[in-house]
């Protein structure tokens, strides 16, 4: 069985589609329609810069899901027929929603691009962190976003593999985080460099704006099984779908959970598309599984035969 899988935010690069773009007329459309729903010449932001910018949540977004969709359609690949499950990191969800036709293109252009901006608005700017503890599961990384907290937000964020889990909230509580986390045992607890504390109460206002954006969205049933962040474990009713995504802005994303589930259900192999970022993770969480991530179009290529 396979997997197709799709990165969140902090995979944008300059530069990101541009081999793509050159070498599929595919690819060029699906950057066309992106910047055509969003009125932006994302794609030029995407290829040339300047990298501030692109990492903007309100056009990283996007750009990621863009980049993973072109990727998959200039492949031509069939998903009904070659994947039984599909899933995505945080925003990695809704490319995953998109390929598998729960949304359009230019519906999740769209809902992504309100989401980053209203992710953005909802802390100000220095208010919140996120940080990574690594060699830390997820039972250590709550004893520590506990201890931090002291009357302020610090909760577990992504809980992405064995040994790697991000906590979110009040950028002092993550900051004390960072010292109880090496005291408990955490092998390296870093700041990241975020606009934002994602996943984590703090959130809540951007949870609202995406209740009012899905609401008004069409959603249909996805062709195969989407695995949702907040369950680990596959969705595919449309108000279902819609709640799901409302929750996921300010819970915990279950990657790891969602990874093992589905090698649990019989999937041995993974398909990145448009990043190397999960599949490292991947390899952690189900060390028999097989990973293939594509990038540019010799990966493309490559694909289409190993498949």
């Amino acid at each position: 069985m396979r997997a197709f899988i799709f990165p969140g935010q902090g995979s944008q690069s300059v530069g990101m589609g541009r081999t793509l773009a050159e070498a599929s007329s595919a690819a060029r459309d699906v950057f066309g329609e992106v910047d055509e729903a969003l009125k932006q010449k994302l794609s030029v932001l995407m290829a040339e810069g300047p990298p501030d910018d692109l990492t903007l949540t309100e056009n990283a977004q996007p750009a990621i899901m863009a980049n993973a969709i072109a990727t998959l359609r200039a492949s031509g690949i069939d998903l009904a027929a070659k994947a039984d499950f599909v899933a995505g990191h945080s925003l990695g969800e809704y490319s995953a929603l998109c390929a598998a036709g729960a949304f359009d293109l230019a519906t999740t252009a769209r809902l992504l691009k309100r989401r980053g901006h209203a992710m953005q608005a909802a802390v100000p700017v220095g208010e919140g962190a996120m940080a990574a503890l690594l060699g830390a599961g997820l039972g250590l990384a709550r004893e520590v976003a506990e201890a931090a907290a002291q009357g302020q937000v610090c909760t577990v964020a992504n809980d992405n593999d064995p040994g790697q889990v991000v906590i979110s909230g009040d950028r002092a509580a993550v900051e004390r985080a960072l010292d109880i986390a090496k005291e408990k045992g955490a092998r390296r607890a870093i700041l990241l460099p975020v606009s934002a504390p994602f996943h984590c109460p703090l959130m809540q206002p951007a949870a609202e704006a995406m209740a009012e954006a899905l609401a008004e969205a069409s959603v249909s049933s996805p062709i195969v099984p989407v695995y949702a962040n907040v369950t680990a474990a596959p969705a595919s009713d449309p108000d279902e779908i819609r709640r799901l995504l409302v929750e996921q802005v300010t819970e915990m994303v279950r990657w790891r959970e969602s990874v093992a589930a589905m090698f649990e259900a019989g999937v041995t192999q993974y398909v990145e598309l448009g990043a190397k970022v999960l599949g490292p993770m991947v390899k952690r969480i189900a060390p028999d599984a097989t990973v293939i991530s594509v990038v540019t179009p010799d990966d493309i290529d490559a694909l289409v035969k190993a498949i």
